[in-house]
């Protein structure tokens, strides 16, 4: 019998992704990360053995314990986290039932080596549109929650990323950047192992504004339009940055729950 305390696959799928979802902590044991060393998609990895340690770390947060199978593990870090006023539940069967439903994991070979307080940093051309928000949506929400990025003159950012440990996105020459007819979005997507229906409906969004193919799909111009319309309302582009995640997470939604729903006027209730 499930634990009252467990959530199912598909409760937990719904969460992740959004801009309040909870904390995913996976417990796996070394072994079982060696056999399979991919990831929940923004989840952390933490020893279970000094969860007295770092659960204070929770106080007051919504957190998703992960271990192999969802049982023991899981079960007395979630109510170690509990008792330290974070509120803790499991993931119903584990890695192994996420992996079994063919569920997004996220490849960690990919992910750029953190900074001494266990963040990615990144950096890119300053005054950002749309690939330079798309992409640090798409870290922030699935891979990299606490990710820093810097913006900097177009000039400047290969000797930024050298001096300052690092990794440049979405100018020429480097590995995060466009490929073929693809944008850096349809770079990360692929590099991170995180291509879903719904991301792959929202990189056809962004790669239409990013590069002028509106025909892609009709959303992009109105993507490229609300781009450009906050480049022209913030000048500080971390604030601007800040806005435009709300703004992905909105067309995130939409790709997800609502590409059939129509707005409809007169209302008929008023018919």
């Amino acid at each position: 019998m499930p634990s009252a305390n467990a959530l199912t696959i598909q409760q937990v799928s719904r969460l992740i992704g959004l801009p309040e979802g909870p904390v995913l902590i996976d417990l796996r044991l070394p072994e079982d990360i060696a056999a399979d060393p991919r990831l929940l998609p923004a989840s952390q990895q933490r020893d279970h053995r000094d969860v007295a340690a770092w659960a204070p770390e929770f106080r007051g947060r919504d957190v998703i314990l992960v271990c192999q199978k969802g049982l023991k593990l899981s079960e007395g870090a979630a109510a170690w986290l509990r008792h330290e006023g974070a509120m803790a539940q499991v993931l119903e069967g584990g890695f192994a039932a996420w992996r079994a439903a063919r569920m997004p994991l996220l490849e960690p070979a990919a992910i750029p080596p953190r900074d001494a307080a266990g963040r990615t940093v990144w950096v890119t051309r300053a005054r950002p549109k749309v690939d330079r928000i798309a992409c640090p949506w798409l870290i922030r929400r699935f891979v990299d929650p606490g990710a820093v990025f810097l913006f900097v003159a177009a000039s400047q950012v290969e000797l930024v990323a050298d001096r300052f440990g690092a990794t440049p996105f979405d100018i020429e020459g480097v590995f995060w950047t466009h490929r073929g007819d693809g944008c850096t979005f349809d770079t990360m997507l692929e590099e991170f192992g995180l291509r879903t229906p719904t991301l792959e409906r929202l990189a056809m969004i962004v790669r239409g504004a990013e590069t002028a193919r509106y025909d892609l799909a009709p959303q992009s111009a109105g993507l490229l339009a609300a781009s450009l319309g906050l480049s022209r309302l913030h000048r500080d582009d971390l604030v601007q940055l800040e806005a435009g995640l709300a703004l992905y997470d909105a067309f995130h939604l939409w790709c997800r729950d609502a590409t059939e729903e129509v707005h409809i006027w007169p209302n008929q209730d008023y018919a």
